[in-house]
C-alpha cells in the first residue's frame, strides 16, 4: 500500500455512513472526510417521539465531532452535495469542493410526494429533527388557536389532524397522538371540555404495517381503532390546499394539519449519470456496493440498489439494519481491496422488523415467529436502545422513557419559535426611542 494516506470521502452521516466511518475506525492508512447538512447524526426510529413532545431531540442526537473525536483520521465538512465530478475525483458541496480517493455515498432518501405540488407544499414530512420540532409545534400551536377562535365556523380544523402513509411511522404517530391526547389534553385543556384531536389515518394500500405478518397488521388496527383513530384503507391522498385533504374517493377532510409519511424517494445525485439509477430513484451497485461502472465509487444504505443478493432479487429493503450492515461491510472490503485480499460479497442478515403501536403495545416480526403485545414491546424498547449513538444517551433516553410510559407525561409540549428578526425589530425601535 502506498506511504500516503488515501482520501476517503463519505457523504450522509446516517446509519450507512456513522457504521462505516466506525468500522474503519483508526486506521491511519485512510483520512476520513464526513459531509453532511446537519452537523449531528440522529436515530430516524424515534423521530415521532420527538414530534409528539414525548422526548427531547437531544436523546436521539449527538454531534459528529463528538462522535468521533477520538478518530486520529476523522475529518467533518459541513456542506450540501451539489455535484459529483467522477473524472476528477471531486466532490462540490455548497460550502467547497473535495477531492478524494474513495467516495462512499450514504445520503438516504427524503419524502416523495409523487408529483404532488400543493401538498409538498402545504404538508407536514417526518424525517429529520427539524421535522419532528415543526409538527410539535403545529400540534400545540393548533389546540392553542381552537381555544382562542370560538366565532370561527372552521374551528374544528384545528382539531383534525390527517395522518397518510399506514407504514411503522404513519402507525406509530398516529397511536402516540391518540394516546397522549386521551391522556394529557383532558388534562391540561379544561377548556376543550372534554374533545380531543380528531385523528385520521388514511393510505392506499388495504393494510396497515404492509411488509410486516398478518398478525401486527391486524394488531395495529385494532389498537388504533380502541384508541378512537379512524382508519381509511384502499384511499390516497389526492390533494391538499386550503386546509382541505381530498382523497382519491372524493371525501374531503378539513384539518390544518397533514403529516405526510406516505413514501421515500431516494436522494439525488448530481453528476451520475441517469442508467445508473434503478427503481424508486436509487443507484445501482454491484455485490460489493461499488455503483456499477466506478471502481472508487461506492453507494451503501437506503440510496443503492443491489439486486446481487439471492435472498432478495429485488432489492433490499430500504431498514436501518440494511444500512448498517452494508457500511460495516464496506469499510472491511476497502482495506481488504487495497490490501490485495479477497472481498466479501454483501449478504444481509435479516433481523425482522418491529414497530410501536402505543404504550405498551408492540408488533415485532423476527425470522421464524411473529408476537405482539407488552412483551413486544419491551423488546422494541430494550432493541432501540443499543444503536443510540452515545452511552449516555442511552441512559438519559431509558429514564425518560421509564418516566413517560409511566406517567404518560413528559413535560416536553414547548412552543419554540424563532422571533429574532422581530426582537430585534423592537430592540432597535427602544434603543432610538
Amino acid at each position: 500500500m502506498a506511504n500516503s494516506k488515501k482520501h476517503i470521502v463519505v457523504v450522509g452521516g446516517g446509519f450507512a455512513g456513522i457504521n462505516f466511518i466506525k468500522s474503519l475506525g483508526n486506521n491511519l492508512n485512510y483520512k476520513v472526510t464526513l459531509v453532511d447538512i446537519n452537523n449531528y447524526n440522529f436515530f430516524p426510529p424515534l423521530i415521532y417521539q420527538v414530534a409528539t413532545a414525548f422526548i427531547d431531540s437531544s436523546n436521539i442526537s449527538s454531534p459528529f465531532r463528538k462522535m468521533f473525536k477520538r478518530h486520529r483520521n476523522f475529518n467533518f465538512h459541513l456542506g450540501r452535495l451539489l455535484n459529483i465530478d467522477s473524472s476528477n475525483n471531486t466532490v462540490e458541496t455548497d460550502t467547497g469542493l473535495l477531492h478524494y480517493d474513495y467516495l462512499v455515498l450514504a445520503i438516504g432518501t427524503e419524502t416523495n410526494y409523487f408529483g404532488m405540488e400543493s401538498v409538498k407544499a402545504n404538508a407536514f414530512p417526518m424525517k429529520n429533527i427539524t421535522d419532528a420540532l415543526a409538527i410539535r409545534n403545529k400540534i400545540l400551536v393548533n389546540l392553542e388557536e381552537y381555544i382562542q377562535r370560538k366565532d370561527d365556523p372552521n374551528r374544528d380544523a384545528y382539531l383534525n389532524l390527517v395522518i397518510a402513509g399506514g407504514g411503522p411511522s404513519g402507525v406509530e404517530i398516529a397511536g402516540m397522538i391518540a394516546q397522549l391526547s386521551e391522556r394529557i389534553v383532558k388534562k391540561e385543556y379544561p377548556e376543550l371540555n372534554g374533545l380531543t384531536p380528531k385523528i385520521h389515518l388514511v393510505d392506499a394500500a388495504p393494510v396497515l404495517l404492509g411488509p410486516m405478518s398478518k398478525v401486527a397488521q391486524q394488531e395495529a388496527k385494532n389498537v388504533l381503532e380502541n384508541l378512537g383513530v379512524e382508519i381509511t384503507l384502499n384511499v390516497a391522498v389526492k390533494d391538499y390546499q386550503n386546509d382541505l385533504v381530498v382523497l382519491s374517493d372524493g371525501k374531503q377532510i378539513l384539518t390544518k394539519t397533514l403529516i405526510w409519511t406516505s413514501g421515500v424517494i431516494a436522494r439525488e445525485l448530481p453528476g451520475i449519470p441517469a442508467e445508473k439509477f434503478g427503481r424508486g430513484r436509487r443507484v445501482l451497485v454491484d455485490q460489493f456496493n461499488a455503483v456499477q461502472g466506478y471502481d472508487n465509487i461506492f453507494a451503501i444504505g437506503d440510496i443503492c440498489f443491489q439486486t446481487t443478493d439471492e435472498k432478495f432479487p429485488n432489492g433490499h429493503p430500504q431498514l436501518a439494519q440494511v444500512a448498517m450492515q452494508q457500511g460495516t461491510l464496506l469499510s472491511k472490503n476497502i482495506i481488504a481491496k487495497d490490501e490485495n485480499r479477497t472481498r466479501k460479497p454483501f449478504a444481509y442478515w435479516d433481523k425482522g422488523s418491529m414497530a410501536v403501536i402505543a404504550r405498551y403495545k408492540a408488533v415485532a416480526d423476527l425470522p421464524k415467529f411473529s408476537f405482539k403485545g407488552w412483551f413486544a414491546w419491551l423488546t422494541w424498547l430494550l432493541i432501540h436502545l443499543i444503536p443510540i449513538a452515545s452511552f449516555r444517551n442511552k441512559w438519559r433516553l431509558l429514564g425518560n422513557w421509564i418516566w413517560s410510559f409511566y406517567s404518560a407525561n413528559s413535560g416536553l409540549r414547548l412552543i419554540i419559535r424563532s422571533e429574532r428578526k422581530r426582537d430585534a425589530k423592537e430592540v432597535r425601535t427602544n434603543i432610538d426611542g
